[in-house]
């Protein structure tokens, strides 16, 4: 078979028939060998029987969700493609053949544009449609520079194995954007057709909830960019944290009427110590995200893996610990100098928070050293013990095929031999004399 169109359906009674109507029409027209699967997650409106009625196949999926749904539907398709959409009749089933035309030509994923095809009036709440949608796709072209233009069009074509291939784990609405995420990642060849949007049919509210699923897109991309989420933040937090804290080690600074002091150290520490950590945590997430095939694999953080070694990293923690502790030596020193005696803060802090500073991020370079060092960790997969009565059986069942093999070379030679005495007796007596 080569098309299976799937729909996710919950209690979608008034537009499921037709849009079955419309899909199976589409086959007849352009003579596709197709189906249609229902994905049914637990609908109490009768949408599975008028389903059956129209064509379809009902595929029932317990796991609540978007996402779940048509992973359910997906997995039961006969398909070598598959073109997914709603059940609210928004989407026009009768134009499948740009999905399929693509999809022949070698894409792994065709992506539905709505805002170049057309959205009608009242197919989208403008919260989406210039707000929501426009930026979590450019979060997504700009985290993964992806080239789509529509990241949560839910028309779309797909060849079945390369999707089943990335074993993709979400379950709600954000399904959608896992989908081109990982097809990204995984360079896969994605590409992009117009598509329309209508009103949807139903008289009830819709499953999206505007805030809480838009949350989720951005969630899950925002997750699945460490660069952006954890190493980018960081090293700009770094960078102004270790300036300004060199700075005002030296003495107060004045711009203007402004005198930033020993109070505006503390902040610039506190910086360079989030974005030190930060920088830690987006190294620790690839390496993970790496290992247990979450994200692709990637030659620099390899490299960089490859070469912090523990010994270097305890190496490098003890030289900044070190550093801390002469710092905090010189500031007793300091203290001694006044009898131990009140301070005056403008002095003190400037020796006590950079050695303090230091000794923060020697414990952060260590203990991120020593957690890299497990995650390289690999799991070996040692030989199963062999039961003995399996081992006793295996070792009959050699004996048995080496006997047959022998009986089997037996017979062939004295089959071999009678027929050589049968010719000898068919020859001529004469000839033989």
């Amino acid at each position: 078979m080569e098309l299976s169109v799937v729909m996710p359906c919950l209690n979608e009674a008034e537009t499921v028939e037709t849009c079955v109507r419309k899909a199976l029409g589409s086959f007849a027209e352009h003579g596709i060998d197709g189906e249609v699967i229902i994905a049914d997650n637990g609908s109490t409106d009768g949408s599975q029987q008028l389903a059956r009625e129209a064509g379809a196949r009902v595929v029932p999926v317990t796991d609540k969700g978007y996402g779940n749904a048509l992973m359910g539907g997906i997995r039961a398709a006969r398909g070598t493609y598959v073109v997914m959409g709603d059940a609210d009749d928004s989407y026009d089933f009768t134009s499948l053949m740009p999905f399929l035309t693509e999809l022949r030509d070698g894409a792994d994923l065709v992506m539905g544009n709505r805002f170049k095809g057309g959205i009608a009036d009242g197919a989208m709440p403008p919260l989406h449609r210039y707000l929501g949608n426009p930026v979590l796709s450019f979060v997504g072209r700009l985290f993964f520079r992806s080239k789509i233009g529509d990241f949560h069009c839910g028309l779309r074509g797909f060849r079945r194995e390369s999707i089943l291939r990335l074993g993709l784990q979400t379950g709600g609405m954000e399904f959608a954007s896992e989908m081109v995420v990982r097809c990204t990642l995984a360079k896969y060849d994605v590409r992009e057709v117009p598509t329309t949007l209508s009103p949807d049919g139903r008289t009830r509210a819709p499953h999206l909830s505007t805030w809480r699923d838009g949350w989720r897109h951005l969630r899950f991309l925002m997750l699945y960019s460490p660069r952006w989420l954890f190493l980018i933040p960081g090293l700009l937090l770094m960078t102004l944290g270790l300036v300004g804290s060199v700075a005002l080690s030296a003495g107060p600074i004045h711009v203007g009427d402004i005198a930033f002091d020993v109070d505006t150290l503390v902040g610039t520490s506190a910086m360079l110590v989030i974005g030190f950590q930060a920088v830690l945590f987006a190294l620790l997430t690839k390496v993970y995200a790496m290992e247990e095939g979450f994200l692709p694999h990637d030659r620099r953080v390899q490299r960089i893996v490859d070469s912090w070694s523990l010994e270097r990293g305890l190496v490098v923690g003890g030289l900044l610990a070190l550093a801390g502790l002469v710092g905090l030596v010189a500031s007793l020193v300091h203290w001694q100098g006044h009898s131990f005696g009140e301070l005056d803060p403008r002095d003190s802090l400037r020796i006590v928070m950079p050695a303090a500073t230091a000794l923060i991020m020697s414990f952060q370079m260590i203990f991120a050293s020593l957690f890299v060092s497990i995650l390289a960790i690999r799991r070996r997969s040692h030989p199963p013990v062999m039961d003995p009565a399996e081992e006793a059986a295996d070792v009959v069942d050699a004996a048995v095929v080496r006997v047959a093999g022998e009986t089997k070379t037996l017979k062939l030679k004295v089959d071999a031999d009678l027929k050589a005495d049968a010719d000898e007796e068919s020859k001529d007596p004469a000839e033989t004399a």
